[in-house]
Formats: structure tokens, C-alpha cells, sequence
């Protein structure tokens, strides 16, 4: 379908959705948060996308976050159920996702980017949880993502202070995984994806939603004791790829996935 505030763009397996708010830096308001939860629900269902890239149009900014120059002018912050851009309470997405972080990621923005499963980061790029500067809290997912990303104690050194953390910074923390050049950025955001995508796609999504979900539980023995029971496991026990993994390496050929 087509958007007015983002774009979708479909490159074999792989979506790539641009927040595409350049003039605001692409800080998001009601319209666009419903525009993505519409695109991450058509990437949830299409069996032939197996991974989605995220990043910001333009070259300054990834996204500021909320808009609040929409907000204070009564412009509202409804959210659709999935939450801030679509993204950060969908739990149950098992597809992995890429932010390609081009610039600026503030707020929200840097909540969209915890709320994916990798982070690739412009040298350019920067980080930081800077709504007590503006009388509100990063509710959106970031005071629960970050600790358990990097940390407490490095947590609470972005969230209580504001400050803002380059992505070479970022990387060093621990949300980071790789900083590349921008001019790169899109490049090795695809690479990430082609690498995944060799890979069988019931597999990554049993691998994704066992390690979220056992993270949640209280113990080791708990969360290997229920990884069985996981709709993703069962799916891939259940799929063609889960047959067709052995029979390829059994008769020393590369696999070929299908994904369902």
C-alpha cells in the first residue's frame, strides 16, 4: 500500500521501512506510529520477508523520537497496539530486525533502535534517553530495554544525566554491533541481513523467540525447561526446512530454505 510518512521497500527477502519524516527529523506522530504498525504487520505475515531493516531518511537523523511540536499543538499521541513506531510492544515478532541508526536517535528514536535485534551505526550517528530534559520519561520501552541490554549501572548513567552517546561509545557499551563509516551504512545493514538470511528462517525465529522469552524466566533450568514449548519452536520442528537442514548437509549441498 502506499505511505505517506514512511516507505517499504522489498529487496528479495529482506523489507527495508525508512521513516520518512526528514523535515522533522523524522520524529513521529500519531499518523506515522499507525502507518508502521501497518508495514510491521504486512512484514509479521509475508512468509516470503525474512528480515527488516529500519532506518531514517535523510542523512542527519534516524528519528528524534515523539514529535512535540505536533503534540503541543494538539496533535494528540495516539499509538497503535504495537506502540511507539509499530515496534515497541510487539512482542511477538519473531522476524529479526536491523536498525540502520544514519544519524541522530534520541527518545524515541533510540527506542525503536533497542527494540530491534541488531544495530548497525553511522560514525555519525548518537544515542540518548533525553526526555526528563522536556518533563517526560522514555515509557516507550528504553528505561527497561537499555538496563537489560548493557547493563544497570552504564544504563543508568545514560538515562539519569540525558547525555548523549556517540555510536564508537555505543559500541563499547554494548548496543552497538558494528560502526561503520556512513556512506557504508545501508551496506553493511545488508550484509547483516544476507548472513541471516543463509541461514534457515524457522531456525532464527525459534532462536530469537527462545532467547527473549527465557531471558524473561527466573532461571536457566526454567527457560531451557519451555523453550519446547515456544509457537516458533514448534513451527520449525513442524517446517520443510527443519527436513530439508539435514537432508542438504547429507548430500553436501547448500539448503535450500523456504521458510515455512
Amino acid at each position: 500500500m502506499a505511505y505517506e510518512f514512511i516507505k517499504v521497500e522489498r529487496e528479495g527477502p529482506v523489507t527495508v521501512v525508512t521513516l520518512n519524516r526528514p523535515e522533522v527529523m523524522n520524529a513521529l506522530h500519531s499518523p506515522a506510529h499507525f502507518e508502521l504498525h501497518e508495514a510491521f504487520d504486512a512484514f509479521a505475515a509475508d512468509p516470503d520477508q525474512w528480515v527488516a531493516i529500519v532506518t531514517g531518511a535523510g542523512e542527519r537523523a534516524f528519528s528524534a523520537g515523539n514529535d512535540l511540536k505536533h503534540q503541543a499543538g494538539g496533535g494528540g499521541m495516539g499509538l497503535p497496539p504495537s506502540g511507539f513506531a509499530g515496534l515497541t510492544e510487539r512482542f511477538d515478532l519473531t522476524k529479526p530486525l536491523i536498525a540502520a541508526v544514519n544519524g541522530v536517535a534520541m527518545g524515541g528514536g533510540f527506542e525503536i533502535a533497542l527494540a530491534c535485534d541488531l544495530i548497525i551505526a553511522a560514525e555519525t550517528a548518537t544515542f540518548a534517553l533525553p526526555e526528563p530534559r522536556v518533563g517526560l520519561a522514555a515509557l516507550a520501552g528504553g528505561l527497561h530495554r537499555l538496563p537489560r541490554q548493557i547493563g544497570q549501572k552504564q544504563a543508568m548513567g545514560m538515562i539519569l544525566t540525558g547525555r548523549r552517546v556517540a555510536a564508537a561509545e555505543g559500541r563499547e557499551l554494548g548496543f552497538v554491533n558494528e560502526v561503520v563509516p556512513a556512506a557504508e551504512l545501508m551496506d553493511a545493514a545488508r550484509r547483516w541481513a544476507a548472513q541471516i538470511c543463509e541461514l534457515s528462517p524457522m531456525s532464527i525465529r525459534a532462536s530469537k523467540e527462545a532467547v527473549y522469552k527465557g531471558l524473561d524466566e527466573t532461571s536457566l533450568a526454567t527457560a531451557m525447561a519451555g523453550q519446547m514449548r515456544y509457537p516458533a519452536t514448534s513451527a520449525m520442528l513442524r517446517s520443510e526446512d527443519f527436513k530439508e537442514g539435514p537432508m542438504a548437509f547429507a548430500q553436501k549441498r547448500p539448503p535450500q530454505w523456504k521458510g515455512r
